[in-house]
């Protein structure tokens, strides 16, 4: 496989009135937990599609590339198309990260892109809960169909019409793949500050 990680960090935290992605959770920013473990993935290139405003809040790891999502109000559909057209290479896979999932380790990571391997035609992703979750792994055969979403669904979409071709994986730490997004998330875990 050759894999393109794109961490989907251009959003506008709709549901808060501050921007999540900067706000502190353990001392950290918790859009910086996100560009950590991009770092750390055995990926062939590595995205992050983001604003100039959140760009200048983190520290970026060299091997990290920025692609700048200049309309982030079209949603996460936006970002998905920045960051598969600003890939230099040929890719066979693409897996999307969030950027609002801090406790995410690469050993969370790497049985999805091993479960890719052994299944290079599917559609992969984490249930936690009997519930999808992120990231999801899609192979490069569905790549007009993710540039084609409109809106804030992002991948979801293309993954509930081609059941037939997910293939799911059990994650040995479900709560590793939380999703914080509140305040209150954020606060239920640690006290936070707003840079």
């Amino acid at each position: 496989m050759k894999i393109c990680a794109i961490l989907l960090a251009a959003g506008l935290s709709r549901r808060m009135n501050t921007d999540k992605l900067l706000l502190k959770y353990k001392n950290k920013l918790l859009l910086q937990y996100s560009v950590d473990l991009l770092e750390t993935l055995p990926a062939d290139e590595r995205i992050i599609v983001t604003t100039n405003a959140r760009l200048k809040s983190i520290v970026l790891p060299l091997n990290i590339e920025v692609a700048i999502n200049p309309l982030p109000q079209a949603g996460q559909s936006e970002s998905i198309r920045v960051g598969i057209n600003f890939a230099k290479t040929e890719h066979t896979h693409f897996i999307f990260l969030a950027a609002d999932q801090p406790l995410l380790t690469k050993a969370d990571i790497v049985p999805l892109l091993e479960a890719a391997n052994a299944n290079r035609e599917k559609i992969v992703f984490p249930v936690i809960n009997s519930k999808p979750s992120s990231p999801t792994i899609f192979p490069v055969r569905f790549k007009s169909e993710l540039l084609c979403l409109q809106g804030d669904s992002g991948g979801r979409e293309i993954r509930d019409s081609n059941c037939e071709s997910c293939f799911e994986v059990i994650t040995q730490n479900p709560m590793n793949f939380k999703d914080f997004d509140t305040v209150e998330d954020i606060a239920g875990e640690e006290s936070h500050d707003i840079i």
